[in-house]
This record gives C-alpha cells, structure tokens and sequence, in this order.
C-alpha cells in the first residue's frame, strides 16, 4: 500500500509498505482524508515542530476520516465511516488526578515526532488503531466533512477552557482554519456576539460565511480595546497577544488557542496586570472529538472550512496551499481517492 513520508524539509516521498494486520484491541481503516495542520506544515518546511525533529522518515497527518476495513472483533462491519481520535494517553499520575487526559506526560499523536520511533499518521491508504481510538460517524456526515473532527475538538476544548460563554461577547483573533472552527465552537456555547480579527481579507470573508457578526481587518483597522468578555488568541503572533490582551474588558479572559513557539517573545503584559486579566492556556483536547463530530452533523454549513481538496498524487502542493492562508482555509489531501469510497 501507499503512503507519504516526510524525509526532510519539503522532502516528501510516495513508499509502499506493507499493509498491517491487526492485533486484538486494533481495527484498520482504510483513509479517505487527511488534513494538514500547522503541525503538519512545520515539519514539512521545516523538518520540525518547535523542538520535536525528524530524526527517521515519518507519516503526517492526524486529521482523518475513513472507512472501517478489518476489525477482528467483528464489531465493526467493513465500510464503517468513521474519524480517529489522534492521542493515546500517558499513565494517570497522583499529581494529575481529576486533569484531562491529554496533560499526561508518556502519550503519543498521530504524525508525531515526539516519539522514538516516529508515531506514524493518517497520510497513508491503511492504518491500525485501537478500537478505543475509533469515532462511528453518522450516516449524513460526510467523510470529507468529518476531517475536521480533530480541528474542531480543539476548538471545543478552548471553548470549554474559557468556561461559561452564555451571553458573552467574543473576539477570535485569526480566521485560519482553528479559528473558524473556534467561532463554531463559541457560537455552539451560547456567545452573543462574536467579532472575527485577522490581516487577510480572505479568511475575514470566510468568518463572515460561517457567521461571525462583525470582522476586523487589522491592517486597515484598529482593534478596540476593553470590548470583549473573552479573546481567544488563534493567531499565535507576539502582536496579536499583545492586541487580546488589551481587546479584553476588565477581569475579562484571554485564551491563548494558537500554539507558540518554545522561545522567549516580546508581549505586552502591561494591562493584563492592570486589568486583572486571566490569560489561559489551551492544549489539543481530551475527549472532545465526541462533541465535534456531533456539532458537525448539526452544523452543515462548516464543510465550507474546507477550501481545498488536493489527491495524494500532488500532495506538496497541498502544503503549498495550507500555507498560504489568503487563499486557503482548510486544507485535505484525498488519499489516493480513486480506491477511496466517497
């Protein structure tokens, strides 16, 4: 079978490997879509993510959605659509009873280099997963659709980091892909008004179509300050930290959802400290993949996040896409879609 291993920076080969069998406890689906995600697109450009290197060829990829081809149980019919929660979990630890999951240390993720050996991801025709891992998707959720699960999740979580939104008037700070899907998820929370900022005119059009009640183009206009109950950072620019942090109202929150880079930055702390403003951080998700896969079903028209589509075949151009954000959204790479169902 096939599958796409990054060898190096923009070094991206087709291989075929073995097809794997699976064990007790494990099914093997056979991949429709996979997503590429800022994680995705650092180790393509740069053969690394923050401080985890390629160090042997690697899979990415942890945004997927498939079909059930082999479950061993039986309980899985063949041609089951379903997407794959990414992480398996560390043991629980005395010191992190009653947290999420995901803070665990001791865990892996779909198209990881954090692990010695490399975790493989989801840019391949078949992988093993536990049993565990498996989300049975509804009938009128399309697979191409139910490649945002993973993305939305984390969109979930960051909503729930924030804590009650009912009422609440919000400011999503970017419109990549995490942000429209962190406008969902605060829409789905209860938030009154929600304010979408970014510097490109594209993705503020694609806030607009998903909903958001008011854009702001940064380069043409200045953020308010002390406007929103809540600010969720998306951006993960120094500038934009700066700017939620002055966006929010007193005591007001600021969730920082976009993820930084492990080095010192230039933020203004000044009216945090002023303010009494709680600054939140937010990491992956625990088991909100549940949630997103519902809020998918129910909310159509998020398949729009969806910009592209790219086969296998051309899947560095799919990267190129994914980084450019005036053009692009969201972005799938269909593998190998002659062999793939619909």
């Amino acid at each position: 079978m096939r599958a796409l291993f990054i060898h190096g920076p923009a070094d991206l080969r087709e291989q075929e490997i073995e097809v794997p069998e699976p064990a007790p406890g494990q099914v093997r689906v056979r991949l429709a879509y996979t997503g590429i995600c800022g994680s995705d697109l650092h180790y393509f450009f740069h053969g690394r993510n923050g401080v985890y290197e390629i160090r042997e060829p690697m899979i990415p990829g942890h945004e997927v959605s498939g079909t059930v081809d082999l479950d061993p149980s039986g309980a899985l019919a063949p041609g089951t659509p379903v997407t794959v929660h990414p992480a398996t979990f560390g043991p629980e630890t005395p010191e992190l009873e009653g947290l999420g999951r995901h803070l665990r240390p001791g865990g892996s993720y779909l198209g990881s280099a954090s692990t010695d050996p490399h975790t493989h991801g989801g840019m391949v025709e078949m992988m093993l997963v536990r049993t565990d891992q498996i989300r049975v998707l509804p009938h009128e959720l399309p697979l191409r659709t139910a490649a945002l699960a993973e993305p939305l999740a984390v969109a979930l979580h960051a909503a729930a980091i924030a804590g009650d939104l009912s009422g609440a008037s919000v400011l999503v700070s970017g419109a990549g892909p995490i942000g429209l899907l962190t406008l969902a998820a605060a829409r789905d929370a209860g938030a009154a008004s929600i304010t979408v900022s970014d510097v490109l005119p594209g993705p503020l059009e694609r806030a607009r179509a998903l909903g958001a009640d008011a854009t702001i183009a940064v380069s043409q206009e200045e953020v308010p300050s002390d406007a929103f109950d809540v600010v969720f950072e998306c951006a993960a620019a120094p500038a934009s930290i700066s700017t939620a942090i002055a966006a929010v109202r007193r005591a007001g929150i600021v969730v920082q959802v976009g993820i930084l880079p492990d080095e010192r930055i230039a933020v203004n702390l000044g009216p945090m400290v002023n303010k009494e403003v709680q600054y939140r951080g937010t990491f992956r998700f625990d088991d909100e993949i549940t949630a997103a896969v519902d809020l998918l079903r129910r909310t159509p028209a998020l398949a729009e996040v969806v910009t592209h589509v790219v086969d296998a075949s051309e899947a560095a151009r799919a990267f190129d896409l994914a980084r450019d954000s005036a053009v692009s959204g969201k972005v799938l790479v269909a593998l190998w879609p002659e062999d793939a169902p619909a």
